[in-house]
């Protein structure tokens, strides 16, 4: 169902109770009365408004109202919640008013592939969330927004960074080495989500393209889940596929400008707990003394003795706070819409400015959206969706990477002063100095994009129309990185790199649309076919060795060198999908895609999609109708086939060679790739059947659904033996499933009074299996994961602590194989990233001008490796890094009860070192949590009040995000991924900016 269910109504023109239009001369005063259509009961609360006008009234306990209507006006606007708008032509000094319920999942008109579709007769799972419920939330790309909005949808960001990578899944992970991320379709452009930054960071994905998008321009978003809806994008849609409409002008409104804008203060909701420059010391003494050292030679001692002064005498210097800040978030959105019968029109700027809480990493974004739609003729019209933004990102390197900056600050021993004793930046060991990086980083990514469509549509018949569109997807990149000689990567003097990313996605479409309505049946039918083209290329240059710090272009360095990169694919594709209906009581779906990739062998390339879908509306029928339980009843099922190909090369099937093979100072080439020419698509099979149903007069509604999927022909990297001269070639070998179930219940607690609240509430859980695979997989730092048949991804491969020993102090492991030693073989699954279950709680209160909104998501379940408890609860392995105020809890004398064995470096023991090496569940954690993830209070002021100001309408609000979280794990946020950057691991927490809280205050205006 629809989180929009049950919600606030918009003031629409959607019927008239009269054709009278005959003109009130002078002003008058009308009153009236506005009931329920069903029971005739009163209604309070209802707004009533002359049209064109600023005058207006709302209804009171007896459901009456009372107005002066302006000399020249004679239409009033009657709209309340959960009930249908009305236009009322008022030919008399008293006019009643039925309202009629609005159910508005089942009379709503759903955008579906290539078409739309009344929701009483969709047979699919698609779930919707309008623009309204997104458009203030303070993130930068439109599916974080999605979190908890939507069943079987898990969206979680892969770090606080601004603009940084979202994980996104629509019910489950379909493949191993392919992508698993959805198909975006934006206005009927197929966005490329390739992430162009080049930048080495780590292993954590630092752009994310979708924030390319202004979310203050969605209409609406739609989620195709199930195979019915997706197989008609065939080869792309095996991920799920989320449909973005923007806001389009409607015809005969006057124009509509609004303004809106907000500002944000965000902090980090937790920072990480370091023992201070004493408690180190003495941890420190402790681990010489378990080594068997001399107690009078402990390293903290007396500086007179030759130590390094008692612990007492160690100073704590803090280096978090110069990482972590209050960052500021500002949004500000100008947009104007409206139109006449032949011409519609939107268009919307705006500027969006984001810095992250963990210095310097910032993002902002110039947006610009033209939609233009006109009628040529009665029969041809043509119009354009275009998008055009300019992002810029301060990119900074964190996660497993030594010379981050929160690494720096984090690892580095708490006792060690920030500064050397001349006023330079001190480093220790492997790490920089975080104040050095903050001041002298120098990474820029600046991205240019334009996101087009334009169309023509030609009506042959009144039924029958033709479509032709053109869309471009067009992804420029730049990046210009200096690293001067204050920080480690531009030793010894200075390096820099520059890169230049282009992804450029063509696509043309041809669409016939037919649609007929005869007595009680209904025929929908669409055919079309799909050619797209992708072009992506990559320069890049590097130097080193510059004369000066101030000299940063690569021009000037000593040793300059470059290289560059190109490749293509294309994808050909013929379509077909027909609805029949019979009395909107029995509904049928066909669908069939053709697919044909340039990436596949010359006899694969070709896949067939076909997908079938029933619906059976039992609310119709006379035996339910006589219970008089149900206001709607649907049963539904699908089943079809769809396909993927993404996250492979342009040129997977072919025998590659590669130049630069050099001998003698003459050019060669080398062999690159092995052939397969047998290789082909990935192909998942899907059947879904669901329940829709309302009851209460429509207060309860419920949809359910249950899945099942089946992946095969997964695309692997599967090994070949080395006499081939190779390791691996990509074929298709093994499976994966995804079973699950979805629910959302929505409720219109009070949809007769003047509050009006309503609630939704939805839970999915998706159960994930690796069905066959040739051979094991390790994958992730320390090869931490592992895929294996039998087992879901996200699995975590690890030793299995199972105490410490109350006399020894030493860590106690399993010995799987039970030979008597500790080895690799000992190692097992003991956990996945995947929630037992996951979901979200939207809710909704408005009064009068006041609104009360609040989003809670939650998973249960999921396992996060800690990696920060990893380096620094490391018993004193470690030389240069310091410890977690955790280490304090170790074993210090028999008869201790607790997890974390001695302070020793002693590998025998089994603590820390040796081929454990910390790789143990002590710090995989529960990682399930409940966040408040929006907190809003606004209020509208009334039409009278701002029309002395000119203004149509003004909205305040005032809106915290993640203002709390419930979770058991200890890190700084459950909801994080390091890295995202290497395949199939999740849930891995290494030095990551958490999300912010977040206060913010906003204004809405409409002139």
């Amino acid at each position: 169902m629809k989180l929009s269910t049950l919600l606030a109504a918009p003031i629409a023109v959607v019927g008239l109770t009269s054709t009278s239009y005959a003109q009130v001369a002078n002003a008058q005063t009308v009153t009236g009365t506005v009931t329920d259509a069903s029971d005739r009961s009163p209604l309070p609360g209802v707004t009533v408004v002359v049209r064109g006008t600023t005058t207006g009234a709302s209804t009171d306990g007896n459901g009456q109202f009372s107005l002066t209507l302006p000399a020249g006006s004679n239409v009033l606007l009657v709209s309340a919640v959960g009930y249908q708008s009305q236009a009322i032509s008022v030919t008399s000094s008293s006019v009643s008013v039925a309202l009629k319920s609005a159910v508005k999942q089942l009379n709503e008109v759903v955008v579906t592939g290539y078409s739309e579709q009344n929701r009483k007769t969709l047979t699919s799972a698609i779930s919707s969330v309008k623009g309204d419920e997104l458009k203030d939330i303070p993130a930068a790309s439109p599916d974080q927004l999605l979190q908890g909005k939507a069943p079987g949808v898990q969206v979680s960001a892969n770090s606080g960074v601004p603009g940084g990578g979202i994980f996104i899944r629509i019910r489950g992970s379909n493949s191993v080495n392919a992508s698993n991320d959805p198909l975006y379709v934006v206005d009927g452009v197929f966005i490329n989500n390739t992430n162009l930054i080049a930048t080495g960071l780590g292993n954590q994905v630092s752009s994310n393209p979708l924030a390319d998008l202004n979310p203050q321009d969605i209409e609406n978003i739609e989620i195709l889940k199930d195979a019915n809806a997706t197989a008609i994008y065939g080869s792309r849609g095996a991920n799920g596929v989320v449909l973005i409409t923007t806001k389009r002008g409607k015809a005969g409104d006057k124009t509509r400008v609004t303004f809106n804008t907000y500002h944000a203060w965000s902090k980090a909701p937790k920072q990480y707990d370091l023992v201070s420059g004493s408690e180190l010391a003495m941890l420190e003494n402790e681990r010489f003394l378990n080594d068997g050292g001399n107690p009078t030679q402990v390293p903290y001692r007396s500086v007179t003795s030759g130590g390094r002064g008692l612990p007492e005498e160690q100073s704590t210097y803090d280096r978090l706070s110069d990482v972590f800040r209050t960052a500021q978030t500002q949004s500000y959105e100008l947009s104007a819409a409206g139109g006449s019968a032949k011409t519609q029109f939107y268009i919307g700027g705006g500027y969006f400015k984001q810095e992250s809480v963990a210095r310097p990493s910032a993002f902002d974004r110039f947006s610009l959206r033209v939609n233009l739609d006109n009628s040529v003729t009665d029969k041809l019209r043509i119009g354009t969706s275009t998008a055009l933004s300019r992002t810029h990102r301060n990119v900074s390197s964190n996660d497993n990477n030594p010379v981050g900056v929160i690494n720096s600050a984090l690892f580095t021993r708490s006792n060690l002063s920030i500064y050397n004793p001349d006023g330079s930046y001190a480093k220790y060991g492997s790490f920089d100095n975080a104040l050095a990086l903050i001041n002298n980083l120098n990474n820029d990514a600046v991205g240019s994009r334009v996101i087009s469509n334009v169309y023509g549509e030609y009506r042959f018949l009144k039924n029958l129309t033709l479509r032709s569109s053109w869309s471009i997807d067009f992804n420029d990149m730049y990046e210009n990185n200096f690293n001067n000689t204050l920080i480690l990567a531009g030793q010894p003097r200075g390096t820099a790199n520059s890169y230049l990313s282009r992804d450029i996605t063509l696509l043309n479409e041809q669409t016939l649309n037919y649609h007929v309505d005869f007595g009680d049946h209904s025929i929908q039918a669409v055919v079309g076919n799909t050619i797209q083209k992708n072009t992506f290329q990559r320069t890049s240059l590097a130097g080193q060795q510059f004369p000066s710090n101030d000299l940063t272009t690569i021009a000037s360095a000593a040793t300059q060198t470059g290289s560059s990169s190109r490749s293509q694919a294309g994808l050909l594709s013929y379509f077909g999908k027909a609805t029949y209906s019979f009395k909107q009581r029995y509904t049928a779906d066909v669908s069939v895609r053709a697919d044909a990739s340039s990436r596949f062998g010359q006899d694969n390339r070709w896949g067939y999609f076909p997908a079938v879908g029933l619906g059976w509306r039992l609310g119709e029928e006379s035996f339910v109708q006589d219970l008089n339980i149900f206001q709607e009843l649907k049963l539904r099922a699908s089943v079809g086939k769809t396909g993927n190909q993404a996250g492979i090369s342009d040129f997977a099937a072919l025998g590659l060679v590669q130049g630069g093979a050099n001998y003698l100072d003459l050019p060669g080439t080398a062999p690159l790739q092995l052939a397969n020419p047998n290789l082909s698509w990935e192909s998942t099979r899907q059947w879904n059947v669901g329940l829709d149903a309302a009851v209460l007069q429509n207060r309860l509604v419920l949809e359910l659904n249950y899945y099942d999927k089946y992946t095969s022909g997964l695309l692997l990297n599967v090994p070949v033996p080395r006499k081939t001269g190779f390791a691996s070639v990509v074929q298709n070998y093994g499976a994966v499933s995804n079973k699950g179930i979805e629910v959302q219940l929505t409720a219109n607690w009070l949809p007769k009074s003047a509050v009006q609240w309503s609630t939704t509430f939805n839970v999915a859980r998706n159960v994930n299996k690796i069905e066959k695979l040739a051979s094991p997989i390790t994958t992730g730092s320390r090869d931490v994961f592992r895929l294996q048949e039998g087992a879901p991804l996200y699995s975590f491969w690890l030793y299995h602590q199972t105490g410490v020993n109350r006399e020894s102090g030493d860590a106690e492991y399993e010995d799987v194989n039970g030979d008597g030693q500790l080895s690799v073989a000992d190692r097992k699954l003991v956990g996945n990233a995947w929630p037992n279950y996951f979901g979200g709680v939207t809710n909704s209160v408005t009064y009068k001008g006041f609104d009360f909104n609040f989003l809670l998501n939650f998973e249960q379940g999921a396992k996060i490796m800690n990696m920060n408890r990893f380096f620094l609860v490391h018993g004193g392995t470690q030389s240069n890094i310091g410890y977690l105020r955790e280490q304090l809890d170790r074993w210090q004398k028999p008869g201790d009860v607790t997890t974390i064995p001695r302070l020793t470096t002693v590998a025998s023991s089994n603590n820390y070192g040796g081929v454990v090496q910390n790789l143990s569940d002590r710090y995989l954690e529960d990682g399930s949590f409940l966040r408040l993830r929006t907190l809003t209070l606004g209020y509208t002021l009334p039409k009278p009040a701002i029309a002395k100001a000119h203004l149509n309408s003004l909205r305040v609000y005032v809106q915290a995000a993640n203002l709390f979280t419930i979770t058991p794990y200890s890190g700084l946020d459950p909801e994080v991924n390091s890295q995202s950057g290497v395949s199939n691991t999740k849930n891995f927490d290494w030095a990551t900016v958490p999300q912010p809280r977040t206060f913010q205050l906003g204004v809405t205006v409409g002139l």
